[in-house]
Parts: structure tokens; sequence; C-alpha cells
């Protein structure tokens, strides 16, 4: 079962509109810290503590903006964390609707046989490695793809469209380097 790639995108653009409508801007790297954080706080429980104000933490990144990242570490229990963990459902779910989990050699196009052939834990390691890289510069863009590009072009943020065209400034390149042959 495949999706229409105009339904999904229309699809996509609605959900983005629905979840700035309804709750917020639709962002995702800064959950990947927060799982960090409630990993950190169960090996040191001091990391995060409850004050009269709120919470703090002893780590400064969770400590700032009045302790938000600290309280969303203390509860996760809140729409952005939820939201991660329901895409990760979803993309589980959508794998199985599609007729299993991708183990089937054939699905992959041609052009990466050509660069990478065929060895699944050379795979693996790419997209681990394209997946730190990625994650790595979403977090020191202070966002990722769906925060800045997706939601902030959606919203007319002109630092949106300078995230979007910076990624593809690099992506692009980066492509071509990696796909020479084919």
């Amino acid at each position: 079962m495949t999706l229409n790639w105009k339904i999904g995108g229309v699809a996509l653009g609605l959900v983005f509109f629905l979840a700035v409508l309804l709750v917020k801007p639709i962002g995702v790297s800064t959950q990947f810290v927060i799982l960090d954080g409630i990993i950190a706080d169960v090996v040191n429980p001091e990391l995060v503590t409850k004050t009269d104000d709120g919470y703090t933490s002893t780590n400064a990144y969770l400590a700032k903006s009045g302790g938000k990242y600290a309280k969303s570490v203390a509860d996760p229990l809140n729409y952005s964390f939820i939201f991660v963990i329901a895409m990760m459902v979803g993309a589980y779910l959508s794998a199985m609707m599609r007729g299993g989990n991708g183990v089937d050699e054939n699905k992959l196009p041609a052009i990466h046989y050509d660069n990478f052939g065929d060895s699944p834990m050379k795979r693996y390691a790419i997209a681990f490695i394209g997946g730190f890289i990625v994650l790595y510069g979403a977090r020191l863009a202070g966002g990722c793809t769906s925060g800045h590009m997706m939601s902030g072009m959606m919203q007319t943020a002109l630092s949106g469209y300078i995230f979007a065209a910076g990624a593809f400034a690099a992506a692009v390149p980066v492509a071509m380097m990696m796909y020479k042959k084919g």
C-alpha cells in the first residue's frame, strides 16, 4: 500500500496547520534533549529539582527559559514529548501497513547499491551517522527542520526561509558527493 505523494503532502500540510492553530508549532529536536535529560535524571537524581518557582537543573541548558526544559524532564507527559513518541509509533505502523520492516533489499534505489553495495550494516551505519549529524546540526541551530523550516515557513518567519535555503545549499552538494555513481 503506497500513499500518493500529493495526498501525503496535503495531509502533512494539514497536520502542521492544525498543530499551529490548535496547540503550537511543531518542533522535534528539543525532545531528544528532553529524553537525554530524563535518562540523565535517572542516573543523577539531583539533575532536576523542583523549586518554589517551578523547576531548575544543575545543567545550564535544562535550567534556561525559566526551567522550562527541566520541567519537561521532570514531567515528560506533555504534548511535545507525546508527539515525538506518536511519530515513532506512526512510522512503525506505516511500515507494517506497507508490508514489513523494509528488509527486502529491492526497496532501495539502484543508485544506493552502485555507491555503497548491499551490506545492511553499512546501510545502518550511514543512516545512523547521517541522523547524528542532522540532530547535532539541529541542536546547534536551535531547532530542527520541522520547527525552523516547515513550521517557520508556514508562519512566514524569515528565519524559516533562511534555514530552508541553507539546508538545501548543504544537502545538494552532499548528495552529489555521496552518490557519484549512477
